[in-house]
């Protein structure tokens, strides 16, 4: 009985000073352990946010990319549409689309008309046009017509010339040329510059079906 007692006293004893040596332990602990412990849970929780703030923008410039991509694809099947037809083709189509009197037309006619025609090829009074124009006409009357320059920058000249000089008669016996002649120059000093829009490609190719090329 005297041995269990003895044995149940030294295993008493043998806790307490386990128990005090924790004490001592978490006493004797510094504020710069505890400032190390603080330091590392914080640098854990950044390189966590890091991690995530990279796949975050990883993903997002994924995502421009690929929008990126499309974009240009769309703009390469709009240049396709036209790819097959002259530089002269989608011009002549274009000026007509924008400035044509009539886009109901049948047939649209292209004549190359050089510097130094007259502006009536038809008629006595020698006012000429300065520089090399083309001319595009409907099959009809009403279609009207388009004179015009180009100046291979995007931009033409327009001259407003009738589609029939003293409307499709001969000239009156009694004309006054020195009052058409000044209506000619008046003409061809009033030119007006216009930018030519790229149109819609559709319609471009529509009205490129419909050119008779000299």
């Amino acid at each position: 009985m005297r041995k269990w007692t003895t044995v149940l006293a030294f295993s008493i004893t043998m806790s307490m000073l386990a128990g005090c040596a924790d004490d001592d332990n978490a006493a004797n602990a510094t504020p710069a352990d505890e400032v190390r412990e603080k330091a590392g849970t914080e640098t854990a929780s950044s390189e966590e946010t890091d991690t995530t703030a990279s796949e975050e923008k990883e993903t997002s410039t994924n995502e421009a990319s690929n929008g990126s991509e499309s974009d240009n694809g769309d703009v390469e099947e709009d240049q396709n549409q036209l790819s097959e037809y002259s530089s002269k083709q989608i011009e002549f189509a274009r000026v007509w689309l924008q400035l044509g009197p009539n886009q109901d037309v049948d047939e649209l006619y292209v004549a190359q008309i050089p510097a130094g025609t007259k502006l009536d090829p038809d008629g006595d009074i020698d006012v000429t046009y300065p520089e090399d124009v083309i001319q595009i006409t409907g099959s009809r009357l009403v279609d009207g017509i388009v004179t015009y320059s180009g100046n291979g920058d995007g931009t033409i000249n327009i001259y407003e010339i009738p589609r029939q000089w003293y409307g499709g008669m001969a000239p009156p016996e009694e004309l006054d040329e020195d009052k058409v002649r000044e209506d000619m120059e008046t003409i061809l000093a009033n030119k007006e510059l216009v930018y030519v829009d790229t149109g819609d490609d559709e319609e471009v190719i529509r009205l490129i079906g419909k050119l008779q090329l000299p």
